[in-house]
């Protein structure tokens, strides 16, 4: 099974909800990527580059979802503040460190992820955290 990952910037949720049926377009900044369950991903980055527990994040809440239902359909979610921050923040040492460590967590769960695909992952999302920020916007996560 495929999967359609587009993490973008929006002002807030509502203009964000609007990305649920066919994806951030042309009308947002976005990242594409593919092939793993982001909605997993950002809490466990959440863990390993902010800290904090799996479980409790989980029962936050995280992520928070802003539309549609997370089962078979598409949904948009949000990153949580926390990692926006630690994302935007981490220096690029920091962030290829990050990777490596989520690429051995995701080998322990037997899902395979190049290390230089993770570390482009982590890079370009902590990029365009980092230009949301400074805009004023959040970071929302589109998956199909």
């Amino acid at each position: 099974m495929s999967i359609v990952v587009k993490f973008f910037v929006a002002p807030d949720d509502t203009s964000a909800s609007l990305a649920l049926q066919t994806g951030p377009g042309r009308a947002f900044e976005s990242l594409s990527f593919g092939n793993f369950d982001p909605a997993e991903a950002v809490i466990e980055w959440e863990c390993l580059l902010a800290g904090g527990s799996f479980e409790k994040l989980v029962e936050a809440g995280e992520p928070r979802i802003v539309a549609g239902q997370d089962n078979d359909g598409c949904v948009v979610f949000a990153l949580s503040p926390h990692l926006s921050t630690a994302l935007a923040d981490a220096t690029h040492s920091r962030l290829s460190d990050f990777a490596t460590s989520w690429t051995q967590l995701r080998v322990e769960d037997g899902e395979v992820i190049d290390t230089e695909i993770a570390d482009a992952i982590v890079g370009d999302l902590a990029a365009l955290v980092s230009r949301a920020r400074r805009q004023n916007q959040g970071v929302y996560c589109w998956v199909a």
